[in-house]
């Protein structure tokens, strides 16, 4: 065979080979085909309702440009908008969403590899942020409606890109390090050691009967349930708000014609997951602002023009609180679930004490020696029955949950605002410090109550009658006398009874011929 026929077989793309890695350029393709997956999300509507438009100004370079502005601007890049080049830096969640997803699909794919070498998800970033810098090459001549700035763009795609591929890798297991070295990860015991730790050492250095063993796993998975049920708060609020409010008028009022009616309910879908947070920080309490100088919360709407948009005309009118201040009920029923997680993990499973883990003498009896404390003489302590976090453990438990939910709630505020435009439009959305101690403060006050009440409910259905405690205490008192009854049973099956011995005789005589002297 010819070199050039070698070379012509050579797979390009990197099938796994025997040390089970591809090639760099495979993941560089990986990465832009993520990125086009998700400017395709953005571009198909924005091409369609241009297609359908009854204006003919703009080209089709315009909506090209247009879509890949909205899908730098779902990434959190900052763009400028106009001859004035006024700030935009309000990024559509649902877009910011897609892209996560993607991104960590393709990350998760690459960390179930057996072996995975550090330029693997550098490569599949590398292949999102050229499919990026195109978008902004687009965007940055002089006639786009929606001009980017290239650098703080670029860099804020490619800290979403690293952030979500990062957690993806991260997530399947996998850990980038060199073949063949120690950082590599190839075997299913090392994906769950990244994962082992994660204790905040802050822990370690409180008191014993204040520290609970392992909370921090479980106050993170219950920070994650209250932002969920944060979320379904905000949806409850948004929902309420769109059948009382007036939004569907202001749609009618500014669709004139079919494509400028579908390209508002684009525009509201995008934006929707950030009007839920909104509506989330509206029931916690801080509320948020439409423009400087604005607020809209619960004890008091002060609000001054505001854009002409189907999920601005959602926000309550001027007014000091009325019937709205009942949504700030609902964050009651987003604590109960993550108070009762955390109530129910600071009980330990009691462990049934069974024979099996008694030690046993020469005749397989059980020998078990219990002193006058309830402890085992053989050094085998108490009955068995695993140690719970405590009162005190459990209430710092649901406080260390509440930090987590809080920040999480904190980063979610300010990534669901920004600015439309400078002067009275710079501010727009949740404050983020307000939310998160808001989220915090929430989570404290509803959470220890409920979470010590259901840690004292599943203590108090585990707890053993006075029966069953007396019927143990009979058991441990009376096993020695169990134990010499038993070796004296066996003892005694050993003896023979007289008339054994007599047969046995009987049974010589008959053999020998001899008689027997007992028959005189």
């Amino acid at each position: 065979m010819s070199p050039m026929t070698q070379l012509m077989g050579r797979p390009i793309l990197g099938v796994p080979s025997e040390l089970g890695t591809r090639s760099a350029l495979a993941d560089l393709l990986t990465g832009v085909r993520t990125a086009l997956l998700t400017l395709a999300v953005v571009a198909v509507p924005v091409l369609g309702l241009w297609v359908i438009a009854p204006f003919g100004d703009d080209s089709a370079a315009d909506a090209a440009r247009v879509a890949s502005a909205l899908w730098l601007l779902g990434h959190g890049a900052p763009l400028t908008r106009g001859e004035a080049e006024a700030p935009l830096t309000m990024a559509p969640l649902l877009l910011t969403a897609c892209s996560a997803v993607l991104l960590c699909r393709a990350g998760r794919r690459i960390g179930r590899r057996g072996r995975l070498h550090w330029r693997a998800p550098l490569a599949l970033c590398a292949g999102y942020l050229l499919v990026a810098a195109g978008a902004v090459a687009q965007c940055a001549v002089p006639e786009a409606g929606l001009r980017a700035r290239p650098l703080p763009d670029l860099a804020a795609v490619a800290v979403l890109a690293g952030l979500s591929v990062g957690y993806g890798v991260r997530s399947a297991g996998g850990r980038p390090g060199v073949i063949g070295g120690p950082g590599v990860v190839g075997g299913p015991g090392a994906a769950g050691s990244g994962r082992a730790g994660g204790a905040p050492r802050a822990l370690d250095r409180l008191p014993a009967w204040a520290r609970p063993p392992g909370a921090f796993p479980v106050a993170a998975r219950a920070g994650l349930a209250w932002l969920l049920g944060a979320a379904a708060v905000g949806g409850t609020v948004l929902t309420v708000a769109v059948v009382l409010g007036q939004a569907g008028r202001s749609a009618h009022g500014l669709g004139s014609d079919p494509a400028a009616y579908l390209g508002m309910l684009l525009a509201s879908a995008i934006l929707l997951p950030n009007a839920v947070v909104w509506a989330a920080a509206y029931a916690l309490g801080p509320g948020f602002t439409v423009g400087t100088g604005t607020v809209a919360a619960p004890l008091g709407t002060h609000l001054a023009a505001v854009p002409d948009f189907p999920l601005l005309a959602l926000v309550a009118p001027d007014g000091g609180p009325d019937w709205r201040l009942l949504a700030c009920a609902l964050p009651f029923a987003a604590g109960v679930v993550p108070a009762l997680l955390l109530g129910r993990a600071g009980v330990a499973p009691a462990v049934a004490a069974t024979a099996d883990d008694w030690p046993v003498d020469r005749n397989g009896a059980p020998h078990v020696v219990w002193t006058a404390d309830g402890e085992r003489a053989d050094g085998g302590g108490r009955e068995p029955e695993a140690a719970g976090w405590g009162a005190a453990g459990t209430a710092v438990a649901v406080l260390l949950a509440a930090v987590v939910a809080g920040v999480g709630a904190g980063v979610v505020a300010w990534a669901a605002g920004g600015t439309l435009g400078a002067g009275r439009m710079a501010e727009l959305g949740p404050v983020a410090w307000q939310v998160a101690a808001a989220t915090a403060a929430w989570f404290a006050v509803v959470a220890v109550p409920v979470a010590l009440a259901a840690r004292w409910w599943a203590m108090r259905s585990r707890a053993t009658s006075w029966r069953d405690r007396l019927g143990r205490w009979t058991v441990r008192r009376t096993a020695p006398v169990r134990v010499a009854l038993h070796r004296l049973l066996a003892r005694a099956s050993e003896l023979r009874s007289p008339l054994a011995r007599w047969r046995e005789r009987r049974a010589a005589v008959d053999i020998d011929g001899e008689p027997d002297p007992l028959d005189g």
